[in-house]
């Protein structure tokens, strides 16, 4: 019977000082040895955990929150952003002082070339402040862009452009996706190339942007460190990411 567990990566796989835990390593050996495939969940760009994909011997994933799914180092769906809601957001955000990060799968550029709160939440990320390109959105298919914002600021958007679907994941930082757009969604893609039933399929996570797929899969576990609302999406809940949350989880669930 075969199955199939996705990880999220930060605050799942990555404890709180981006390191990978030896004994969340050591789990997903067990799995590979048990012959359990393993495919991480993200809302990151692809360029973005490359040596983590090299590290855990991982080929498939599904990034930018499900709109871009590569099984086995083929890439088998992808779904950009519209790019003439994404000018026009981009124009509106400039007059608002909101500054904007464009992403595609092999690099990402920014709207403005010294911002705080692009540098505060990139950071967090442990990654450095792009390089300046204010209308990259032209000259490659995207398929995320970061607005920078506070949350009072942030129903603006969500009322104003129904093409996109926008996710909190820092204080000053929203990811913006093609509307309906999830992790959820990716691994649907995923599981049409794949002969496994629903139920044999497991997902960990701990964010907003995991609540969809911890409640798709057959099996969806939240994190100890997970949010309260993402929480009550999940079928189990394990422990922190400090504690051990992922091997734990794996053998409660009689995976490893």
């Amino acid at each position: 019977m075969k199955k199939l567990v996705f990880f999220d990566i930060d605050g799942t796989l990555y404890d709180r000082d981006k390191r990978l835990p030896e004994k969340t390593k050591e789990a997903l050996q067990l799995l590979r040895e048990k012959g359990v495939y393993t495919a991480i969940a993200t809302g990151r760009a692809p360029f973005m955990y490359e040596d983590l994909r090299k590290e855990l011997d991982i080929h498939s994933f599904v990034s930018f929150n499900g709109q871009y799914v590569v099984f086995e180092d083929e890439v088998i769906y992808l779904n950009p952003l519209a790019v003439a809601p994404l000018e026009k957001l981009a124009g509106e955000a400039k007059k608002k002082q909101h500054p904007l990060v464009y992403m595609n799968e092999a690099t990402m550029k920014a709207s403005h070339k010294d911002h705080a709160h692009i540098e505060e939440s990139l950071r967090s990320l442990k990654f450095n402040y792009p390089d300046q390109h204010d209308e990259f959105y032209k000259e490659s298919e995207l398929y995320q862009s970061l607005v920078f914002c506070e949350e009072k600021d942030e129903d603006y958007y969500r009322e104003n452009y129904p093409e996109f679907t926008f996710i909190r994941w820092h204080k000053y930082s929203v990811d913006i996706l093609p509307a309906g757009g999830s992790k959820a969604e990716g691994i649907k893609k995923m599981m049409e190339r794949l002969d496994f039933d629903i139920e044999n399929v497991y997902a960990f996570g701990d964010g907003l942007n995991d609540r969809e797929m911890l409640q798709m899969v057959g099996t969806g576990v939240a994190m100890g460190n997970a949010l309260p609302e993402v929480k009550k999406c999940a079928d189990l809940v394990t422990d922190d990411v400090e504690e051990d949350g992922i091997y734990n989880g794996l053998k409660k669930l009689g995976l490893i």
